[in-house]
Parts: C-alpha cells; sequence; structure tokens
C-alpha cells in the first residue's frame, strides 16, 4: 500500500486556539449543568440554535488521507517517535502507519497483509506507508460473524522507550481480555473474563496522567451488568500497568472505577486531567461523560439526563441518530468525538473545570462516511479512523481509510 498525499481544504470559523472546526448547531443537542469554572461560577452557555455562525474569523482545516484500504481500523495509538499503531478489527491484524522510510521496520510480517507495503518514489518521504505487524490468533468477533468484538483498543506504555510494551483489548470465544504484547511477540493476558457478547463490547484502552491504564467496558448485550458491582461489565476499570486494581480505586481490590454505561468507546483527558467518554446509547440519548470515581452513570436505568442525584448525568448527550460517537481525542481546551450514525466529527468546548461551553459543532459531515476512533499525534494533528466496512456502512473502493486533521495555521505541519 503506498504513501497517499491528498489534502482537503475546509473552510471553518475560528472558536478556539487549538483544533477549529464548523459551525453549524443542532437543536438535537442536549447538555447537562457544568461544574463550576475556576472562579466558582458555571460558565454562561449559549442558547442552542439551527443556524450557522459566520461572524467570527475564518481559518483552513486540511484533511489529508494517510491510509486507505484497511478493514475496520478500531483501535490507533502512537509510539513515540510519531508512527503510529493500528488494529483492524476484523482481521485482527496490528498494522504500523509512518513515512516511507519506516517500511522496512524489522517488526514488519510482509505475510500478514493484503498487499506488499511499499514507497512510491514520486510522492517522496512526505507519504505515509502501511506496514503489517503480525497477525494475532485466538480472537473472534464475538457472537459469530457480525459482532462488535475483536481486536480492539490498543495503548502504548508510557516507559515503552525502556519496555517496549503495548496493550491490546481483544475478543476471544470465552470472554474479552487485557493483554501486553512486545510487538511481534505473544499477547500476555493481564485482565481476563470481561463479559464478551456480538454487541457492547466497548474495547478501548488508554494510560491516564496518573500512569495507570484504563479501560472501556461494554454491557455485552446484558443491561444489568453495567449496575452490578461484581460484573466487569459496563464500566471503566482502572488498574496497574500489570493489570492489577490500581491504588486508590473506589473499593479496594477491584478494577472497577466507575459503573453504568453501555458501551463506552472512547476516552480522554483534557489538560485539566479530568477523564472523559463517550458511551453509545440505545434508543433515546448517546452520552459524552466526565467520569468520576466510584459514579454511577445510570444504565440501564436512565439514558442521558436523568435528574436523578443517584446517577451522574452526562456533560453532552446526542440523538443517536446523529451521532453514534465512539472516538474520542482531546484537543487543547475541546474534545473531538467521532460518530459512526451521525458520520461526522464533533467538537466539545471545555471549561477550565471541565463543564462543556456552548453546543457540540459538527464537521466532516457525510464527507468520509462513518468516523471511529479519533487520537491526538505527538506533534498535534488529530487522526481519525473510517469505519465503512463495519457491516453498517457503504463503502468506496477507498475504504476503511485514516485521516489526518490540522489546522492550517496552528503551527502543525500539513505534510
Amino acid at each position: 500500500m503506498g504513501p497517499v498525499t491528498a489534502t482537503l481544504f475546509v473552510r471553518v470559523s475560528r472558536l478556539t486556539a487549538g483544533l477549529v472546526l464548523a459551525v453549524s448547531t443542532l437543536a438535537a443537542c442536549s447538555f447537562g449543568p457544568p461544574p463550576p469554572d475556576q472562579a466558582g461560577q458555571p460558565p454562561r452557555l449559549p442558547t442552542p440554535s439551527t443556524s450557522s455562525s459566520s461572524d467570527q474569523d475564518d481559518s483552513q482545516v486540511a484533511v489529508d488521507v494517510v491510509a486507505k484500504g484497511l478493514a475496520v481500523p478500531w483501535g490507533l495509538a502512537f509510539l513515540p517517535d510519531g508512527t503510529a499503531l493500528v488494529t483492524e478489527r476484523d482481521s485482527h491484524r496490528l498494522l504500523k502507519i509512518g513515512p516511507a522510510t519506516d517500511s522496512a521496520s524489522p517488526d514488519a510480517d510482509p505475510s500478514a497483509g493484503t498487499g506488499q507495503p511499499s514507497a512510491d518514489p514520486s510522492q517522496g518521504t512526505d507519504g505515509m506507508v502501511v506496514t503489517p505487524v503480525q497477525t494475532l490468533t485466538g480472537i473472534t468477533n464475538g457472537g459469530g460473524d457480525g459482532g462488535d468484538g475483536g481486536l480492539l483498543g490498543i495503548a502504548v506504555s508510557p516507559k515503552y522507550q525502556t519496555d517496549q510494551t503495548v496493550y491490546i483489548y481483544y475478543t476471544t470465544d470465552k470472554d474479552n481480555r487485557i493483554a501486553s504484547l512486545k510487538l511481534g511477540g505473544t499477547p500476555k493476558p493481564l485482565v481476563t473474563g470481561i463479559p464478551a457478547g456480538a454487541s457492547d463490547n466497548g474495547g478501548s484502552l488508554g494510560f491516564g496522567p496518573d500512569g495507570m491504564l484504563y479501560a472501556t467496558t461494554g454491557d455485552a448485550g446484558n443491561p444489568a451488568a453495567a449496575a452490578d458491582p461484581k460484573s466487569l461489565a459496563g464500566k471503566i476499570l482502572r488498574m496497574t500497568p500489570d493489570g492489577k486494581p490500581a491504588p486508590g480505586n473506589p473499593t479496594s481490590g477491584s478494577l472497577v472505577y466507575a459503573s453504568g454505561l453501555r458501551d463506552p468507546e472512547g476516552l480522554a483527558w483534557d489538560p485539566g486531567k479530568h477523564l472523559y467518554v463517550t458511551d453509545l446509547g440505545n434508543t433515546s440519548w448517546d452520552e459524552v461523560d466526565q467520569i468520576q470515581p466510584g459514579k454511577d452513570y445510570g444504565w440501564p436505568t436512565v439514558e442521558g439526563t436523568g435528574d436523578n442525584p443517584k446517577y451522574a448525568d452526562p456533560v453532552v448527550q446526542l440523538k443517536p441518530s446523529e451521532a453514534g460517537c465512539a472516538g474520542l481525542a482531546d484537543s487543547g481546551n475541546s474534545l473531538v468525538a467521532g460518530c459512526l450514525t451521525g458520520t461526522r466529527l464533533y467538537l466539545i468546548q471545555l471549561t477550565d473545570a471541565g463543564g462543556t461551553l456552548g453546543a457540540p459543532d459538527p464537521l466532516l459531515d457525510k464527507a468520509y462516511g462513518r468516523l471511529r476512533t479519533v487520537a491526538t499525534a505527538p506533534d498535534g494533528s488529530i487522526w481519525v479512523t473510517t469505519s465503512n466496512k463495519d457491516g453498517q456502512g457503504t463503502p468506496t473502493t477507498d475504504d476503511d481509510r485514516i485521516l489526518r486533521m490540522v489546522l492550517s495555521d496552528s503551527g502543525v505541519g500539513l505534510s
């Protein structure tokens, strides 16, 4: 697979000093009350409107297609040198994406792919090359063909330069598991027994600012499990790098950090170290939740804002038909959510205290189909995976793709 360098420039309005995205507010969006800001008062929220804003300075967002022809890219993380690691859900392949000069990586397994990665000399070294690392065995998609399990999330150890370790979340014929992995080697299971099903498997991994590994788990088709403190389903898990319950968890000796979630698939931390998660709802609301230790986020009793002190309300709720948000990344004082059903990104502005300011702004609406994973690269650009080959999209000849998105005057290189 050769490098891809085509760039799409999108006119947008300037909203933040970070990534700046299109302004077209949706009336279907609804918001929970944000926590007090640093001055001790909640911010004033503008009234949602269906009109577009055009009274601010325009700028440009550049979108590069850095990889194409993939099969449901799900997990996305970056090595210290900026190389991307990508998991393919259904093929169970682990891929590297980097400059053409990296194509001869010693970790590469040329037999693992559907085509040999190669650089196109006419494109120069600015292009990206996809290099298969390995195809993992013993993985299923949950519930037979068509399940949404498989090879899911990936995270890179904060000490990768010394321990050469990454972490993966995957589905077997018995459960979902979290394992450590040295590239090209055999996974070492750390957490087993996470309920698995044909749907709602969760699957994201990420290291927090505290150095602990966090994982999102779905209810696996059993809503009651999300509220069961003895089940690992429908939860946020927090653990040490060796898979043990992290010190300071709400219940000593338990991996469970928060509960009451249906199918959380994205997590991100803002500069204030607040943790946010996207949770795919059932029929009423999809959520973006600020995660607090020990809190219950309401599923299956409540979807969206419940105004019940027993449950934590979301900071943003969105109609599933316009959202289906799976991926989540931080971009300065904003979150970027990737949405499957809504076929768009949403930019969500944040206050210093972790609340939301204004309505989410859509970007790339219907431009690339279903958008799943969102990740912030070491250079500050935002990478996004499409998910048009997951059985619910309409793939083009280029799908699935990985997009790289930057603001033209943000200081991030456009190549």
